[in-house]
């Protein structure tokens, strides 16, 4: 498996669950559960979730800006 990158412009368009738990340093059960809650968005592909990269900086700047 490949190292998650650490800047956010090197990240895919879309992630997966693993590697938005990666990046964010949570774990993948917190990870699932935010996007369970609709706390952060998802699409579903098929039987895949995926996490837009721009709404995981959504996500994180308004975490940072609490």
């Amino acid at each position: 498996m490949p190292a998650t990158p650490s800047r956010i412009e090197d990240l895919p368009d879309l992630l997966t669950v693993r590697e938005t738990a990666d990046f964010t340093r949570i774990g993948i059960r917190q990870a699932y559960e935010l996007v369970r809650s609709g706390e952060l968005p998802s699409v579903r592909l098929g039987r895949s979730i995926r996490i837009p990269k721009r709404a995981l900086v959504r996500f994180v700047q308004a975490g940072v800006s609490e």
